[in-house]
């Protein structure tokens, strides 16, 4: 007897093993536009440069992290959606949507469609949350001081 998966709709025969949650860099990145996949190559190389890091794929994204996510690239048919996660808010044409993703993080969109949009600005706000990602994670999981009780 076979089953769809709810996760994919695909159709899986009984007994046949089915993981549609793991993927590969190359699965996700295979149907990107000549202009896609440039921008796709220059993106994770510039992020690669920054230090040691680990980079994975995951789902429909593919992951850049130290301990934690620093920033992370959507592909789709005609645009990389780049989300990176910065400890302030940044008021730029380039960015398109911001949301609080934690107490001191705040996750950034920009759409890039060419090469050329992988450079400043958005290479130095990459290289920032690279940067700055241990201490945000950090400050995320500390809890704050309770205030002793005054003696009188």
């Amino acid at each position: 007897m076979s089953r769809e998966c709810y996760h994919c709709g695909q159709w899986v025969e009984k007994d046949e093993p089915h993981d549609c949650w793991t993927t590969t860099e190359k699965a996700l990145t295979s149907g990107l536009s000549e202009d896609l996949m440039d921008a796709w190559e220059r993106l994770r190389e510039t992020a690669a440069d920054f230090g040691e890091q680990r980079i994975y794929a995951s789902h429909h994204s593919i992951m850049f992290s130290r301990r934690a996510c620093y920033f992370f690239v959507r592909p789709k048919q005609k645009l990389l959606e780049v989300w990176f996660f910065l400890g302030r808010t940044l008021k730029a044409a380039m960015v398109r949507k911001t949301l609080q993703s934690s107490k001191v993080k705040v996750a950034h969109l920009v759409y890039v469609t060419h090469r050329d949009q992988v450079e400043s600005p958005l290479t130095d706000w990459l290289k920032e949350a690279f940067d700055n990602s241990d201490l945000l994670s950090a400050k995320a999981k500390r809890k704050p001081k309770k205030k002793a009780a005054k003696k009188k």
